[in-house]
């Protein structure tokens, strides 16, 4: 690589958010920030969440002796993270509001900064091991000689049988606590790389994705080689070179026999004696690795089914041709821009008069004082009672809604494993509206579809709003079986 093409390429990474946090003013601040909030402990935060605390440890940095201020607000820095790109933000299916995480590049970033100041030797022993046993394994897998191979085999087996001789004679070979401890901490680096190993491929996926609406767009013909495909039913996100690796890695994860390999050494190794030298986050981390790479690992399985659904109802729908249009509206417009710059000046004025709306002009004589007596009410209340609310306003209100379907269902399951039976009012009296209105709209609604309608019946429920005060309502009266239990798991 010549040294130009190397300035060049070093140019393009420092438009990155990678190296735009590490030159950003007050990185050292940013970056302690971030990792504070999103890289220590939790992955993902609620939006309000994130404002709380971020807010909380801003005042507290302002409110120190450090040689600095922070002026903006905590809604301000999220703001202004999310257009840098150290942050992403998405609404999960069935939350009720946004969550933030690290962009992949911001965490890249931070591991950076924390690894320099990370007491580590250059090259330890375990790293050389695992490099030497790396090698042997891919030398003898890809042997072709059969004489070569079987010698091998024989060599392994005569290590393994004089591994056996001792010990039945009593004498185990084992690592001292100090290479152990070494050795185990470099599996957690391992364990923890592999982990973020996961938001790249989620990254590569929605690349991916971008890349083929981009290419249905710009497809000049009537049938492109992708749109012949989806046509044809295939799945190009999971069809793809990274669709392909990702399925093998999710296959060997979901195994039943290597999840118990898994599990069983996890658990043989933190009831060593050395690992009780590990420090509290190394030891959580271990006996949750599983769980964690099933769950980051689920993630992404998701979002790659979601892009190659979405793909394919974006060709069946019709929905790339009107894009398309656009688009070659817009190329369009560029075009002929293209054709008028030499003639037309920047600044030359064009002969189009835009109309604007403007206010009629009326004399002040015309205008009338305002009399507040024209305006005066009647103070006094009468008492009212609730609201009906009937099953078709609640088709319309579920329709316009975010409810958190997902919490209700979890109650229900909860309460009908004591109760035979539930009203609305019954569970309300058991568990809160957490939405207000929401939540006796999406309850009306799982009882439409789960629950036992009474004809002609009502019943007057009573929740508290989070401004502190009651509220009633009368509803149609409907029961929740515990025989249908089930159906809210």
């Amino acid at each position: 690589m010549t040294l130009q093409a190397r300035i060049a390429g070093y140019r393009r990474l420092r438009d990155q958010p990678l190296w735009r946090l590490l030159a950003a003013d007050h990185a050292p601040e940013l970056i302690g920030l971030l990792q504070t909030l999103l890289l220590d402990s939790e992955r993902r935060l609620p939006g309000s969440i994130l404002h709380e605390r971020l807010q909380h440890h801003l005042d507290a940095i302002n409110a120190s002796d450090l040689p600095l201020e922070l002026p903006r607000t905590a809604q301000a820095y999220v703001a202004h993270w999310l257009s840098q790109g150290y942050l992403e933000r998405r609404l999960p299916e069935g939350a009720s509001e946004e969550e933030y995480e690290l962009s992949s590049q911001a965490t890249q970033a931070i591991r950076f900064i924390a690894g320099l100041d990370a007491s580590r030797s250059v090259a330890t022993e375990s790293r050389l091991s695992l490099v030497i046993q790396q090698l042997v394994q891919l030398a003898e897998q890809t042997e072709t000689d059969p004489a070569a191979r079987l010698g091998a085999l024989y060599a392994e087996r005569d290590r393994i049988e004089a591994d056996i001789a001792r010990a039945a004679s009593g004498k185990v070979a084992t690592l001292d606590s100090k290479r152990a401890l070494e050795r185990t901490r470099e599996i957690i680096q391992l364990a923890d790389d592999l982990n973020e190993d996961f938001r790249r491929v989620r990254d590569d996926f929605e690349q991916l994705n971008r890349e083929f609406r981009e290419r249905i767009i710009d497809d000049e013909g009537e049938r492109g080689d992708i749109l012949d495909r989806l046509f044809e039913g295939v799945d190009l996100i999971g069809d793809s070179e990274a669709g392909r690796s990702f399925n093998a890695f999710w296959n060997l994860l979901n195994d039943v026999e290597q999840s118990a390999q898994l599990d069983a050494a996890l658990d043989t190794v933190l009831s060593r004696g050395f690992a009780r030298k590990l420090q509290r986050h190394e030891r959580q981390f271990l006996r949750g690795l599983t769980g964690v790479m099933l769950e980051r690992g689920s993630h992404v399985h998701d979002v790659m089914q979601n892009f190659a659904r979405s793909l394919r109802g974006f060709v069946q729908s019709r929905g790339y041709l009107e894009q398309r249009r656009l688009n070659q509206l817009l190329k369009q417009a560029q075009a002929e821009a293209l054709q008028l710059r030499d003639s037309v000046q920047v600044r030359q004025r064009t002969p189009y008069t835009l109309q604007l709306t403007t206010s009629r002009l009326r004399s002040l004589s015309q205008w009338r004082l305002h009399d507040p007596r024209q305006a005066r009410v009647d103070g006094n209340i009468a008492q009212s009672g609730g609201a009906a609310i009937s099953l078709d306003s609640v088709g319309e209100l579920v329709a316009q809604s975010e409810i958190n379907y997902r919490g209700l269902r979890r109650d229900l399951h909860e309460l009908l494993a004591t109760h035979d039976q539930l009203s609305i009012g019954g569970v309300l009296a058991q568990r809160p509206a957490e939405q207000g209105l929401g939540s006796i709209i999406g309850y009306l609604s799982l009882a439409t579809r789960h629950g036992v309608v009474a004809q002609d019946e009502h019943e007057a429920i009573t929740w508290r709003g989070k401004d502190g005060n009651e509220r009633h309502a009368r509803i149609p009266l409907a029961w929740f079986l515990k025989e249908k239990r089930h159906e809210f798991a």
